[in-house]
């Protein structure tokens, strides 16, 4: 089986995982507002479930590495807010923040090490987990974000998988993808701007790329049996519909650039 038909099988695995089908998945839902104390608890609710616990036990034995019953998932600290680009941002909105909060993620750690990020978001039907990444991600950088700029926002770009913290009129880099967007010292909140309206500004939702299908689904030439969420394809996912996208969209591409990153590093 090749990279890309073994990442998308590890989405689609987690989909069915979750009980969730992939028509369902592609549905946006709403977002968090705030990470106010009522939604933590919502979210550590939802992330400490039975259902939830159980489904990781399965996650965690996916690659037989432990086995469910041996896996014992437990979830480790709070939860914490996860923000991402905001579209308003690079719309050129006034006021708007560089990042907008998209989900609150607990973390699920196995009786062998292995560590997940479960996304939670509130949903139609209430608060639930929906998707489970592997890695410590979110947290991780959420550390090197407060030590790097105390009081800053932390997000992601998920278009290129680049972390950043920003604060103070600065927006400064987290990881390799990031140096390589902004430079080693970051750049200006305008500065980024800037960068990212180039990038992105013609693939907004309503946009024409939008409309045709290329923000977030399958690649045409991947159309079938095989077929590959667009930005495993090498096509440029740039936002998501809602938290609830599992494995048809853009939080479906996070895990399956997660998994494209081990490999290469292996």
């Amino acid at each position: 089986m090749t990279l890309r038909a073994s990442a998308a099988a590890a989405v689609l695995a987690t989909t069915v995982l979750l009980g969730l089908a992939p028509q369902a998945a592609a549905a946006p839902v709403p977002q968090p507002q705030a990470a106010t104390a009522e939604n933590r608890a919502a979210a550590a609710q939802a992330a400490t479930a039975p259902d939830t616990l159980a489904t990781l036990s399965r996650f965690f034995a996916r690659e037989g590495r432990v086995s469910p019953a041996a896996a014992q998932p437990r979830i480790e600290g709070e939860v914490i807010p996860v923000h991402h680009l905001s579209p308003d941002f690079v719309a050129g909105r006034a006021d708007a923040p560089v990042a907008r909060l998209e989900f609150l993620a607990g973390q699920a750690v196995s009786s062998d090490g292995q560590r997940a990020a479960l996304w939670t978001a509130r949903t139609e039907t209430g608060w639930q987990v929906v998707n489970i990444a592997t890695g410590d991600d979110e947290f991780r950088y959420a550390r090197l974000g407060a030590a790097k700029l105390p009081g800053g926002t932390v997000f992601r770009e998920p278009q290129i998988d680049a972390w950043y913290v920003a604060g103070g009129g600065r927006v400064l880099p987290l990881d390799e993808d990031a140096v390589r967007a902004v430079g080693a010292g970051g750049t200006t909140l305008g500065g980024y701007r800037v960068r990212v309206t180039e990038a992105y500004g013609d693939k907004l939702p309503g946009s024409p790329y939008a409309e045709r299908g290329a923000a977030g689904g399958f690649a045409e030439a991947e159309a079938g049996a095989d077929a590959v969420p667009a930005a495993a394809a090498g096509v440029e996912v740039p936002w998501a519909a809602g938290a609830g996208v599992l494995a048809l969209g853009a939080l479906g591409a996070a895990a399956v650039r997660r998994l494209r990153r081990a490999g290469a590093r292996a």
